[in-house]
């Protein structure tokens, strides 16, 4: 089973089509929401799982709109299942805290892939599993790992 896992942006996008069954991120990158919403409606996935904006309170501007306008605009280009996980759920799944930060989650995804960046996202040279993972990418993979942490439990029970 392949997912893919979308950080929405306003006008760009990350994502990480990552297989369930070898663990891995197949394929991941930064791309304009035009780019992304022609990667959904080609469908090469069997579940399309976005990370969602939720209300704590707080006023949003026009950046937040814009980016529910976006994610809205992937589900309904999705050929398969559509799922949402929200920013905390994805901190207490792999830290255990909703106090975790950016650098926490990170971590937590380095860890399991080898521990520090020399194992997990290698060197040109030797490249490992994250090789090229930056900025919002590691989001989209946060979301992915989270989604199947969540599918293995639900198989567990």
């Amino acid at each position: 089973m392949i997912i893919l896992a979308i950080d929405p942006g306003t006008t760009e996008s990350a994502y990480v089509l990552y297989g369930i069954d070898s663990q891995l991120p197949l394929r991941f990158a930064k791309v304009p929401n035009e780019d992304m919403l022609e990667l959904v409606l080609e469908g090469k996935f069997d579940c399309l799982v976005i990370e969602e904006v939720r209300s704590y309170g707080m006023p949003v501007g026009r950046h937040i709109f814009e980016t529910v306008k976006w994610y809205g605009r992937f589900h309904q280009a999705s050929p398969h299942p559509v799922e949402y996980i929200g920013r905390i759920e994805v901190k207490n799944a792999l830290c255990h805290s909703s106090m975790a930060k950016d650098a926490n989650v990170r971590q937590a995804l380095l860890d399991r892939y080898g521990g520090s960046d020399k194992v997990a996202k290698g060197t040109k040279a030797d490249p490992g599993p994250l090789y090229g993972m930056v900025a919002d990418m590691w989001a989209a993979l946060a979301v992915a790992e989270t989604w199947a942490d969540q599918q293995r439990d639900r198989e567990a029970t």
